[in-house]
Order: C-alpha cells, then sequence, then structure tokens
C-alpha cells in the first residue's frame, strides 16, 4: 500500500502551528473568566454600597403616627449617588401597594422577597438599565386599619455606568497582563523549540559533513531519547549500506579470483589448438576447451545468481511448497536417471504455504537437488521431504529437506559445507564452483529462515534442510 505523502513542513513551524493557536485559546478562555471575575467583584463591591443605602432608609421608616413615614437620609443619598457616579432611585412602599414613597414603578424582584433578606438583580427605568437591590421587612407596627403582620418593601436602584466602568477598566489591565504574558510565553516556547532542535541541527550537519564513503555507525552520545531511534534508523541503514557495498566488494572479488584462472587456461588451450597441425589433437584440444567453457558460463552463472541472491529485491507472494517441490522434483528426474540415483518425493496432501519469491525458491531447491544427484552416485536415493514443525504463538515452520544415503563427508568438512567456493576432497571428482550451497543459504537468510546441513538417516549421506516460516493463514498460493 502506498504511503500519503504529507507536506513538507518544518517541525519547528509544525509546532508553532499547533501551540499558538491552543495558547490564543487558552488566553481568551482566561479573559472570558477574567470578564466573569470582574463582573462578579463590581457587583459584589457596588452591591454591598447598595444595601447600605437600603439599610439606611429602612431604619428611617416610622409608622408611629399611623401611616408610614421615611425620614430621608440626603446626605447619605447625595454621598451614595456620588460614589455610584450615576442616578439613584429609591422606593418605599407597603407590600400590597396602598401606600407608596419616591419613585414608583420601580422594577420588582423577579423572585418573591424573603423577609430580612435581600435581593438585587438587573432590570430597566424609564429607558436606563439600573441595578436594583430590594429587602422586605415586617413592620412592628402596622399602618392604620391594616392587620398585622405586614412588611415594607424597600428599593434602592442605581445606573450602571461605574459598575461598566470598573468591569472596563478590570477587563483592560487582565487583557494587558495577558497580552504581556502571551509575548513572554511565545519567546519562551520559541527559544525553548529552537534549543529543543539543536541535536538535530548537529546531527544533519555532521550527516553532511561525512565523507562519501564514510559508513561508520553514527554517535548516538548526547542525543535526546526522542532522537535516538533516527540515530539508530540511520546507523541500521548505514550497516545494510555497509552490507551491500561489502556484498558488492566480494562478488567483484570472487569474480576476478575464480574467472581469471579458467580464462587463462582457455586463452592457453586455444593457443595451443592454433599451433596444432594435427586434426586428430586439435579436436582434442578443441573438445577440451568447450568443457572448460561450459564449466566458466556455469561458473558464470552461479556467481551472477549468487549475486542476485544478495541484493535483487524479492518478488514476494504466497507458494505452495507442496506444488514447487514436485515441479523441481520432476524437472530433476531426468539428470537422476542418468546418473543412476533414485529420486522420490516424500511430503503430506495438504497445501504447505509460504511468503517467498518462486523463482529463487525453485532455484535454491533445484541446486540442492543438483548437488545430491551429482555428488552421491550411481545406485544411492535422493529423497524430498516435506514437513511442518509448528511453534507456540506463532506460524509454523516448514522445512524442505533433500536427503541422500551417499557417502556424506567428514565432520571437519561438513562444518565448512555452505561457505563461498568451499568444495569437499571427493567433490573435486565432479565439475563444479562451490557456489550451489551458498546460494541456498543466501536465499534462506532473505526469507527469514536458514539452511540446516547435517549428516542423512543412520550417519550416511547428507540432510540439507531448508527451513522457512509459513504463512499465518491459508491464501491463494502459486506453484512456482
Amino acid at each position: 500500500m502506498k504511503r500519503p505523502r504529507w507536506p513538507l513542513v518544518s517541525i519547528r513551524r509544525l509546532l508553532l502551528m499547533l501551540l499558538v493557536p491552543g495558547m490564543l485559546v487558552v488566553a481568551s478562555a482566561e479573559l472570558w473568566l477574567s470578564w466573569r471575575t470582574a463582573s462578579d467583584a463590581a457587583d459584589a463591591a457596588y452591591d454591598r454600597s447598595l444595601l447600605g443605602a437600603v439599610k439606611s432608609i429602612d431604619s428611617s421608616i416610622s409608622t408611629a403616627s399611623g401611616g408610614l413615614g421615611v425620614e430621608l437620609p440626603y446626605r447619605m443619598l447625595e454621598f451614595f449617588e456620588l460614589t455610584a457616579q450615576g442616578q439613584v432611585f429609591y422606593r418605599v412602599a407597603t407590600e400590597d401597594g396602598l401606600v407608596e414613597i419616591g419613585s414608583p414603578d420601580l422594577p420588582l424582584p423577579p423572585q418573591p422577597l424573603e423577609t430580612d433578606r435581600p435581593q438585587f438583580h438587573e432590570g430597566e427605568y424609564f429607558g436606563q438599565a439600573v441595578r436594583v437591590g430590594s429587602y422586605a421587612r415586617e413592620l412592628r407596627t402596622p399602618v392604620a386599619g391594616a392587620q398585622a403582620p405586614q412588611r415594607v418593601i424597600v428599593q434602592v436602584a442605581e445606573t450602571l455606568e461605574a459598575r461598566h466602568d470598573f468591569r472596563r477598566a478590570l477587563l483592560l489591565r487582565t487583557l494587558a497582563r495577558d497580552l504581556l504574558l502571551m509575548l513572554l510565553a511565545s519567546g519562551l516556547l520559541v527559544a525553548s523549540i529552537a534549543w529543543a532542535m539543536s541535536p538535530l541541527n548537529r546531527f544533519r550537519q555532521e550527516v553532511e559533513a561525512r565523507a562519501p564513503g564514510d559508513l561508520t555507525p553514527m554517535d548516538p552520545e548526547g542525543v535526546p531519547a526522542e532522537v535516538l531511534p533516527l540515530v539508530h534508523a540511520v546507523n541500521h541503514h548505514i550497516g545494510r549500506s555497509r552490507e551491500q557495498a561489502e556484498a558488492r566488494r566480494r562478488f567483484v572479488d570472487d569474480a576476478s579470483h575464480q574467472l581469471r584462472t579458467p580464462l587463462a587456461t582457455l586463452s592457453t588451450q586455444v593457443a595451443y589448438a592454433q599451433r596444432e597441425p594435427d586434426p586428430v589433437r586439435q579436436r582434442e584440444a578443441l573438445g577440451t576447451i568447450r568443457q572448460q567453457l561450459d564449466r566458466t558460463i556455469q561458473q558464470t552463472n552461479q556467481l551472477l545468481a549468487l549475486a542476485r541472491a544478495d541484493e535483487a529485491p524479492l518478488a514476494l507472494q504466497p507458494v505452495d511448497v507442496l506444488r514447487l517441490a514436485e515441479a523441481t522434483t520432476r524437472e530433476a528426474w531426468s539428470a537422476a536417471r542418468e546418473q543412476g540415483v533414485d529420486l522420490g518425493l516424500d511430503a503430506p496432501e495438504r497445501a504447505m504455504p509460504v511468503l517467498a519469491d518462486a523463482d529463487l525458491l525453485r532455484e535454491a531447491l533445484g541446486n540442492l537437488l543438483q548437488n545430491a544427484i551429482r555428488h552421491t552416485g550411481a545406485g544411492t536415493r535422493v529423497t524430498v521431504h516435506l514437513r511442518e514443525q509448528p511453534r507456540a504463538g506463532a506460524p509454523a515452520w516448514v522445512h524442505i529437506a533433500v536427503v541422500d544415503d551417499g557417502p556424506g563427508l567428514p565432520p571437519e568438512e561438513l562444518a565448512r559445507l555452505g561457505e563461498r567456493f568451499f568444495r569437499g576432497q571427493r567433490a573435486h571428482a565432479v565439475p563444479g564452483s562451490g557456489l550451489g550451497l551458498a546460494f541456498v543459504r543466501t536465499v534462506a537468510q532473505r526469507h527469514g529462515g536458514e539452511l540446516r546441513l547435517a549428516p542423512g538417516e543412520g550417519g550416511r549421506g547428507l540432510c540439507a534442510t531448508l527451513v522457512l516460516p509459513a504463512l499465518p493463514a491459508a491464501a491463494p498460493t502459486a506453484s512456482g
């Protein structure tokens, strides 16, 4: 699946794009809270002053004359009006509204008044927004003609200019403070991001300063923990590049070493054939040249196959090992008959899927069969065994074993079998390059498996086992 391409944005800019809007949201929320706090503080302060005016008027109420009388504290009202920086209205009335003194039609409280509990609310009086404080208490002596108990209502209202000015001033101070703090926080944020990004800049400079052929790992000393996975990933990539460079160097060395001698031999044989006047001997020399040329071609093909197994990308697909083994064994029957080898297949009657490059896997199994057929000799048996080895909590291993009952190898040679260009003492009688098992081992490793080499049944012959991880679930498979 193709990964989505993200727009090229620096980490510094991305952090600022994420954090600055967040800071603005927090500042806006803090400003709203400051407004609410300022409003509550203004209401609390001015409502206490309003309650003082209510209590002052209430203390001047008298019913001694049989009616409702109020000795208005004009100086107190003038002082309160000066403090409120606006107009002040008052109203004193009995609860039934029959007796009323002061400003009529002041907004009534939205909730019924409780005795001796003031209530504050906002309203409108003659087109002006006002804040009203209302208070109710029982009269000790009811108004003449009224039945006890009787309550008197005292209301004092003021316009809201002073409250609004107080809120506005407090909000402006809060806004200036928040703006200053936000600027300081933004500067600190930019400086912190720049400081936090400095290890990446040093890491970039170190990579850029390297020579093209420098494949030594990067030093993780002093790198922050968040950057450490990147350093490990770069070192892993450097390690793979070093392995590929080593594989290419090894291939060039192997090719030059292995092809120099056959080519020199061919040159000598061609020169000899050119100088030979006898047609019979000349034909013999040409036959020898043909054999040497065939061996050189085979060796070159194996070198190229080994290089492809080392570096070529794998075309992975579900492959049924049973069908692949049947086809490869069938292809090897003619060679087995020519060598007098009894070739057979021992496998369960069920699909055994693996995720593999079908061409490489078929070539690897073909190499194992060719080695076994060519080195065991006439009258021997070569059998391809297929089986699965379960694993707890993981997909099973698929074993592809080529077992023969030939002469086998001594332990010291068996330990080195699979090394490039290594051939046992008995193998020198048979043409070969010593690259077949090295190719099989490389294919196994690239597929996440391994090549196991051990003596055959009863200590006779050789058992070469290609071990691969099975697919975890059934899937459509190719025969390879």
